[in-house]
């Protein structure tokens, strides 16, 4: 060992030992997804505390000149059988993650060595070997080795940090409810929803009694709305739900504060009543139980297979499964099928190798390395093996696959967005577009995936008093298909359908289950198609608002298209509901109908004159014309300075209760499209810190509230332009934002559009050619609304469709084309 210790000691000052806020990458590899539990186990630099398999860890050591590194192998523990037997000692009690009674963390179940390895010699140092280590470096080796097993690993505080879904706040309309003297008092058992006659899932309204249904899941279950249609009535905002109510307490939700809630005075809001909690017992499942049910069976197969059919499990090359990280189905459908896309194999597959040579020092960091890293796995079969229960005598393959755990990835390409670096189900197609956003970012030379994807989109407006017209390009990534109910091919089943629910609604029965509408595709191409009425046109012919038609058509066709069906709509408590449809989408499509003719002879155009700007109470002439103009001369207006916004939408969103300064910001960053438009914006915005806040407009230094440019912190430049901005851009952003880093980041995600005009138009970076397609896969969606249920996509790879359902991938007997969100198609070439 007297080699050994002299290594170490040469090597010793540059051994650390973790010290709070370093990051430990222990879990995951930068470069593949080994991990501990993998055959070669994983290798951390004790230096940087970066993590590396079998086949990276020389590359790091070579680059670095680092060479002292800790091992890390786990295995399976067996498990205790008297614990299996047990249920309270396997269920969840709490919705939580980290707290006692919460969601186990698996690293409980594994057995851990450790030992120090010193490269290029691979020489070995286990921790009986440290008693004989001189002490000074037994000493650092073992605070290191210490502080390395006890920290938090990146990936684990990303998926695993502490939270509890039973936190609740008081209601703040406990104290004063108000409640009526109208004699009604209910009984300790025998409910039932007072408008259907259901008998589970009930809710009582605290001021008033009235016993109902609550709202339905999205797989079907649960109740008919009837207790949200009573508050929507009434307004009356509190109600408990039946069968949950004990000594301790009771499921309470508050409507008008849209969240479970504590109630500082049940007791006594129940004895109004005739309830006594002290006599109460649980017959219901609380809210906790559900959604800890509802999280525990959504990794289970049985609940989207086809038809009952018992699926085929396919391995292989491109058949790698990616395990759910916490509602991250919408990831993993989007990037199972990007990488079947050949501009995405190309960009970072087959340049993988320089990819990974170029990295910078952290490349868990840097976009790139993990996009490469993922279609390398995704790609490759490694990791698409049978997982293997080790407590099964048999050895059998599960259907189930190792496949991959993407935490590092889905990290980073969330980092700063309010929506995508949290754990909550999220849109698929709103991922799809942000994450093309972010390959546009840092592919500004170079071959550009994203084209494969981008066209042009013409629209033409016609003025129908001046008939004089307007014709604009713009360049978009997927087009949304418009779903026309009233085309429905079963109208009168649907009819027949609607009067008997009425009817049962009418004698408190349960009514019948509605049927699904049957819709054309055709349908929704010619709803595409058709003019859209604009009724409040600025026409600059006329000089005055006036009635035009906008018509939209394709400029050019890119090499896959992407169509997404507009199944969502907002229910009447603004929440996105989901329309029930089915829709015959075919395998091939011929859309040369739909292609733009550009300005045609005998037409005329509008001029170009801007349209008067929209005055608003708070922004006065001085403020508009500012340094770029004079009360005499305004033609050095700015629209930056105050923009021109469209008033009939601004009142449009405001009337439906949205904030003023968030119904302006809705319309500056969709540019005045349209209603339609703006309200995706608020959707998408409502939960951003700043989404009442007067808004911000990118102007420059001069702007009353700005940041000089010797006071931008370089440190928050250098973090904006690691996820991918340009550095005037985040100059931009801090200078917007008084130089705070978050503020700065959430303002560049609420002004991508306004970004573009920093940045060169794309000139001729967009594809053409013909208009016909042929259909190769599509992300379905399961759940009533985009913020809950799941994704799952199928792929066709050589003539058979493949399910991919996160982690399992099968053979699909039946795919579900009728029933799907997002639709990807690809150029069929003669």
């Amino acid at each position: 060992m007297a080699d050994v210790s002299e290594v170490l000691m040469s090597v010793l000052s540059t051994i650390r030992v973790p010290r709070p806020g370093d990051r430990v990458h222990k879990d995951e590899c930068a470069f593949s997804f080994a991990n501990p539990e993998a055959e070669g186990g994983i290798y951390v630099c004790m230096n940087s505390f970066m993590g590396f398999g079998t086949q990276y860890v020389e590359r790091h050591h070579t680059k670095t000149g680092q060479r002292a590194f800790l091992h890390i192998k786990r295995t399976r523990k067996a498990q205790d059988k008297d614990t299996n037997s047990d249920p309270s000692k396997r269920q969840p009690t709490r919705f939580g993650i980290g707290i006692e009674g919460g969601f186990d963390v698996e690293q409980e179940q594994y057995e851990e060595e450790v030992k120090i390895v010193l490269f290029p010699d691979k020489q070995e140092v286990t921790l009986d070997d440290l008693a004989t280590m001189p002490d000074v470096v037994r000493e650092r080796l073992s605070l290191s080795i210490a502080g390395l097993k006890s920290a938090d690993s990146v990936c684990h505080t990303l998926q695993v940090q502490q939270w509890d879904g039973e936190v609740r706040q008081v209601s703040r309309h406990a104290a004063e409810l108000s409640q009526l003297d109208n004699g009604v008092k209910i009984p300790p058992s025998g409910w039932k929803c007072d408008v259907c006659g259901l008998e589970e899932n009930l809710w009582m309204n605290l001021s008033d009694g009235k016993v109902l249904c609550g709202r339905r899941y999205f797989d079907g279950s649960g109740g008919n709305n009837h207790a949200l249609l009573h508050y929507q009535q009434t307004g009356y905002p509190l109600a408990v739900k039946l069968g949950t109510i004990t000594p301790d307490g009771a499921d309470v939700y508050s409507y008008e504060e849209d969240d479970m809630v504590l109630d500082s005075k049940l007791p006594e809001h129940l004895a109004h009543f005739g309830i006594d909690m002290m006599t109460m017992e649980k017959t219901e499942h609380t809210m906790t139980d559900l959604e800890i049910a509802a999280n525990q069976r959504l990794g289970e197969w049985e609940v989207i297979q086809e038809s009952g059919a018992t699926l085929q499990p396919l391995f292989g090359p491109g058949l790698t499964g990616m395990r759910n990280l916490g509602n991250s189905c919408y990831l993993n459908s989007v990037m199972q099928v990007l990488f079947t896309v050949p501009d995405f194999q190309r960009k970072y597959v087959s340049n993988i190798e320089k990819i990974f040579s170029n990295a910078p020092t952290d490349p868990t960091q840097d976009f790139k390395t993990q996009v490469a890293k993922l279609g390398h796995a995704l790609l490759s079969g490694e990791y698409s093996r049978p997982a293997f229960d080790p407590e099964d005598d048999s050895s059998e393959p599960r259907g189930d696959q190792l496949g991959i755990a993407p935490r590092i990835f889905k990290a980073l390409v969330g980092r700063g967005h309010p929506e995508f670096s949290t754990n909550r189900q999220q849109d698929a197609q709103e991922f799809f577009l942000h994450f093309i956003n972010m390959v546009e970012r840092n592919c500004r030379s170079g071959e550009n995936p994203s084209e494969a994807f981008r066209f042009l989109v013409e629209e033409r407006i016609l003025c129908e008093q001046s008939n004089k017209v307007k014709y604009t390009q713009r360049v978009d990534y997927i087009i949304q298909l418009p779903v026309p109910m009233d085309q429905a091919t079963n109208a009168d089943e649907l009819q027949e359908a609607e009067r008997q629910h009425e009817e049962a609604e009418a004698a408190g029965v349960l009514p019948p289950p509605m049927p699904r509408a049957c819709i054309p595709f055709d349908a929704c191409l010619e709803a595409l198609s058709e003019p859209e009425t604009l009724t409040d046109f600025w026409s600059s012919a006329v000089q005055a608002k006036t009635t035009a038609s906008k018509t939209t058509r394709f400029a050019s066709f890119p090499d896959h298209l992407v169509i997404q069906i507009k199944k969502f709509t907002f229910g009447l408590d603004w929440v996105p509901k989901k329309l029930d449809v089915s829709i015959d989408v075919p395998e091939t499509l011929d859309l040369s109908s739909l292609r733009g003719t550009g300005l045609q002879p005998g037409e005329e155009v509008l001029p170009e004159v801007a349209p008067p700007p929209l005055m608003t109470p708070d922004v006065e002439v001085k403020g508009i014309l500012g340094s770029h103009g004079n009360e005499d001369d305004d033609s050095l207006y700015s629209p930056l300075l105050s923009p021109v916004l469209d008033d009939s939408i601004v009142s449009q969103l405001y009337e439906m209760g949205f904030p003023p300064e968030a119904c302006k910001k809705a319309v500056y960053c969709t540019g005045n499209t349209g209603i339609d438009a703006a309200m995706n914006w608020v959707m998408g915005h409502m939960d951003d810190p700043d989404f009442s806040a007067p808004m911000v407009l990118p102007c420059g230094s001069s702007e009353p509230g700005s940041t000089p440019t010797d006071a931008i912190s370089e440190e928050h430049l250098a973090t904006i332009v690691s996820m991918g901005f340009g550095r005037d851009q985040a100059t931009r952003a801090l200078r917007a934002t008084g130089n705070v880093l978050e503020r700065a980041v959430d303002w560049l995600f609420s002004h991508l559009d306004d970004l573009e005009s920093m940045e060169p138009p794309p000139g001729p970076r967009v594809r053409d050619g013909d208009e016909k397609y042929e259909l190769f896969a599509f992300i379905s969606h399961m759940g009533t609304s985009t913020m809950c249920g799941h994704y799952v996509c199928h792929i066709k790879k050589d003539q058979q469709w493949v399910i991919f359902n996160d982690h399992k991938v099968c053979a699909s007997e039946k795919p579900p084309k009728d029933l799907g969100y997002l639709y990807f198609y690809r150029r069929v070439t003669e």
